[in-house]
């Protein structure tokens, strides 16, 4: 009986061994770009639609010159699997799936068991192929941004002249004559604006 239990914590204890480098992660967890190797393949979501990212894919196969399985190799609006063989034979399965329309995840595995290795060297062919090819889209909805337009080039306005108003004779006391440039309301002179010529 205690030879069981002997030989039960030791086949435990190799299992916790051999799956403990089953997660790697190699950037801050939530963000896209956070790549994760779990159970044999890298996984990570990229910033840009499913459709550039597959261009970039597709071009990373030719780059590191693998074999692309056309007849396994899948496309529509929603996901992709492009499937290829290296040059040991090994069967290379790479499927992206549009998180939204602007983000895609990616995961990439080699052979039955995978290969942390080799699936960090096709992301790393992809990813800059993104770089090359498209900005990445933004986290968060913003407009483009535009150049300030120049302001308008009206000619400046000059405020319209005072007006004089004239002044209302003064009738002199009952019994005075009338003295000065005022007294005959032919002398009065009104200055005109330059706006009722």
């Amino acid at each position: 009986m205690r030879i069981a239990s002997i030989c039960l914590l030791l086949v435990l204890a190799g299992l916790m061994v051999n799956s403990a480098g089953c997660l790697v992660v190699a950037a801050g967890a939530g963000a896209a770009g956070t790549v994760a190797y779990m159970r044999g393949d890298l996984e990570v979501e990229e910033p840009y639609r499913l459709d550039v990212v597959y261009a970039a894919t597709r071009e990373a196969t030719r780059q590191l010159e693998l074999s692309v399985l056309e007849g396994k190799t899948e496309k529509d609006a929603l996901s992709a699997t492009i499937v290829a063989r290296d040059a040991a034979d090994k069967r290379i399965i790479i499927h992206l799936k549009a998180q939204t329309e602007q983000t895609t995840k990616v995961s990439i595995r080699i052979g039955t068991f995978g290969d942390q290795t080799k699936s960090q060297m096709i992301y790393s062919r992809i990813k800059e192929n993104l770089r090359a090819t498209a900005p990445a889209a933004p986290q968060t909805a913003q407009a483009p941004s535009q150049p300030p337009s120049p302001p308008a080039t009206n000619p400046p306005v000059s405020p319209p002249p005072a007006q004089a108003t004239p002044t209302p004779p003064v009738a002199p006391p009952p019994g005075q004559a009338p003295q000065g440039p005022s007294a005959s309301p032919s002398a009065q002179t009104v200055t005109s604006s330059p706006a009722a010529k």
